[in-house]
């Protein structure tokens, strides 16, 4: 059986086909004096126009005139011109074959060119490696090879010989960095490795299973059973300067397949692969998992907050509603007092006259009993929460540990404090705790009698953590996302060499304070420019006051016209399966060969399973109910193409050929240069996972948004 094309045929047409655009015509075929001297010692002008055309395919692409090819009609007239003969000479040029090969010879002299041979397979191999160990698009990686070749000045190598250095150099990269990798392991850790494939006591669940698959709807129970997994994977001591081992991206991709693959799947590989798949998961994992306790911390904190204000709230709504009659009576008592005072009246007098006291003294109460802080503060409410703060916070406060800037020191005492509360089973918080970090309106739920309330001081620190978490003032050990910022800059010597070395690559002035003086002058002049146009009322669709700003909406435009045009085209618009549409659109533009395998780089076999898997991402129907609906596709193909074709880059990447399409149509002229978005802002409610894991839009509320 054949072996399917690596590189794509497009590339390959465009990598041998003779260029006809003017500018590569140019920058091509533009012959220089010694070419010209070399071509003007033929006697014949049919063999001066034949070696100038040997010559120009020799340079650009990079292979031999083919017996009896002519080049295209730009080009010949380019070259033609250039040497002051007929373009129709090409045609006598042929007339004796051994003269295109005697050209060949004298231009390999001259030019120290020279044929693609078997030897230079494993050359480029090695010169090619380095590269495909991060970069499995094989297009690019041919596109790297044919310039090396052009830098060696050897011809091109037919399609199978350039795949099979693709293929070779990808495969080689990808057992070097498995092999770096199982390196840094040692044979007891090995052994530990393998056992994360046995079932777990108890269950039919390998170890590696469960890891891999939490629960994430925020419970104080399923943050226990993240914590019970972060230190099951740190216990076996794996270095993080494994990671370091391999390029970042091939590590993301071993532990990709970690995720992915089944146990009997992992215990198929080699041993050297099967170690180095399961350490990078193992790593990824620890990583993973920490991330996902500290957003569910964040996401309980977020709903016992939530509920506790709206509780408060609820409850002052009821109470309003309760003191209406005595809210009318201290109206009263106001109103005799004003009026007495206008009036120059004694005021006891003029209150007997409006009060029954023993009634007002009642409604005066009722009125103190609306405005009492436990009514009114969603703190308060939030104290009778605390039963889950104490179910979370030992295991959550004895797994992850937490560093800071110098801003949240305190917090950072506050939380070892209370984790050697519960690690020691202390009920009382000591007198010299830390309470600098609690804001102002914690401080009188604190401080209770001159001692410390420990349900106030705990939620108030988780509550503080939570901020400071988002803040990034406070980071976590072994996380991914929630590292010091810091991490993600230039290391401090890497930088400081590229500043000696100069320039730095920012559009910017390197100095910081000449830096700041610009943008601090810049946002100066913006603010004085703003001011103007708002005092003059020339601000577009603004209207600035003292009381704040409004923007003047846009109004929706669909003339009468259009309505009916509407309902025409619609009836033009034949029915069609969109699987079928997505087959057509891809027929057109090949979109889908941006969902590559995640190891081979491949482009998938079973394009309706990987277009089904992507419609079934795209309306959230999921795999299952989608196979159902899918005649002639399994949930085993749609998971195939799901879990080994689909990721994020891919979508980016078809999602860029799509647009590129659309532009090329005339149609898409019409609505401008592409420059600008026709989105119509509309937001619409989005259910899903999300419900379910707590996840809560700032903006638009629990339900979720997305937009248009």
């Amino acid at each position: 059986m054949a072996r399917r094309a690596l590189v794509s045929e497009a590339w390959w047409q465009q990598a041998t086909i003779i260029p006809d655009d003017e500018r590569e015509i140019a920058k091509n075929y533009t012959l220089d004096r010694s070419d010209l001297d070399l071509i003007m010692r033929q006697n014949k002008a049919s063999n001066r126009l034949g070696l100038a055309c040997v010559l120009a395919t020799l340079r650009y692409p990079g292979r031999p005139l083919a017996d009896g090819e002519v080049l295209p009609a730009g080009v010949l007239r380019f070259l033609a011109r250039q040497i002051g003969v007929d373009h129709h000479e090409i045609d006598r040029y042929f007339e004796r074959p051994q003269t295109r090969r005697e050209h060949l010879a004298l231009l390999f002299d001259r030019m120290k060119m020279r044929p693609f041979v078997p030897s230079d397979v494993r050359a480029l191999t090695g010169w090619l490696t380095p590269a495909a160990q991060t970069l499995r698009q094989a297009d690019v990686l041919a596109e790297m090879v044919v310039e090396e070749l052009r830098r060696r000045r050897i011809l091109l190598p037919a399609r199978p010989a350039l795949e099979a250095i693709i293929h070779v150099a990808v495969r080689r990269g990808i057992r070097i960095a498995h092999r770096a990798l199982a390196g840094g392991i040692s044979e007891g850790q090995k052994l530990d490795l393998d056992k994360l494939l046995d079932p777990r006591e108890g269950t039919s669940v390998t170890i590696l299973a469960w890891a891999r698959t939490p629960a994430l709807s925020p419970a104080a129970v399923n943050l226990d059973r993240i914590a019970e997994r972060i230190r099951f994977l740190r216990s076996l001591n794996l270095p993080t300067t494994l990671m370091d081992r391999i390029p970042a991206k091939v590590f993301d991709e071993f532990a990709a397949e970690g995720t992915r693959m089944s146990a009997q799947h992992l215990r198929d590989l080699n041993t050297e692969r099967r170690h180095a798949v399961l350490a990078a998961t193992v790593l990824h994992l620890s990583r993973h998992l920490t991330d996902c306790a500290i957003d569910m911390f964040k996401k309980l904190m977020g709903i016992l907050t939530r509920r506790a204000n709206n509780q408060a709230a609820a409850r002052v709504t009821r109470s309003v509603r309760e003191v209406q009659n005595p809210l009318k009576d201290v109206s009263k008592v106001c109103h005799a007092i004003i009026e007495a005072r206008e009036k120059g009246e004694d005021m006891a007098k003029a209150l007997d006259r409006v009060i029954q006291w023993p009634a007002f003294t009642n409604s005066v109460q009722a009125v103190d009993t609306l405005i009492a802080p436990d009514v009114i503060d969603g703190k308060i409410e939030m104290l009778q929460r605390y039963p889950t703060i104490r179910k979370l916070a030992p295991q959550f406060l004895s797994t992850l540990v937490f560093r800071g800037h110098a801003v949240a020191a305190n917090l950072l005492r506050a939380l070892s404090v209370v984790a050697g509360l519960y690690r020691t089973g202390k009920r009382a918080i000591p007198d010299k705790a830390p309470i600098s970090f609690a804001p102002k309106g914690w401080m009188p739920l604190i401080l209770q009698d001159g001692k410390i309330d420990r349900r106030a001081y705990e939620l108030c620190l988780f509550s503080e953590l939570k901020r400071r978490l988002d803040a990034g003032d406070v980071w976590v050990e072994g996380a991914k996302r929630f590292q010091s910022f810091e991490s993600f800059l230039i290391p401090t010597p890497t930088f400081e060499l590229m500043r000696e070395e100069g320039p730095l690559p920012i559009a910017v002035d390197t100095d910081v304070e000449t830096y700041l003086r610009q943008q601090r002058q810049l946002l100066n002049d913006g603010l004085a420019d703003l001011s103007r146009l708002a005092a003059a009322g020339e601000l577009d669709d603004v209207e600035l006051t003292g009381a704040g700003f409004s923007v003047t909406p846009h109004k929706a435009m669909f003339p009468d016209i259009a309505k009916s045009l509407k309902l025409k085209v619609e009836s033009r618009l034949p029915a069609i399966r969109i699987t079928d549409l997505l087959l057509e659109v891809d027929d057109r533009t090949e979109f889908s060969n941006a969902f590559t395998h995640l190891r081979s780089g491949r482009t998938a076999d079973n394009k309706l399973a990987l277009l089904t898997a992507i419609l079934a991402d795209g309306i959230n129907l999921g795999l299952t109910r989608m196979a159902d609906v899918s005649p002639g596709i399994t949930m085993r193909q749609l998971a195939w193409a799901h879990d080994w074709h689909i990721r994020e880059e891919g979508y980016t990447a078809a999602h860029a050929i799509l647009v590129n399409a659309q532009r090329q149509l005339p149609l898409a002229s019409l609505w401008g240069d592409g420059t600008t978005s026709s989105s119509d802002g509309q937001y619409f409610p989005a259910g899903g996972h999300a419900e379910a894991i707590g996840d809560l839009n700032a903006r638009y509320g629990p339900d979720g948004a997305s937009s248009t």
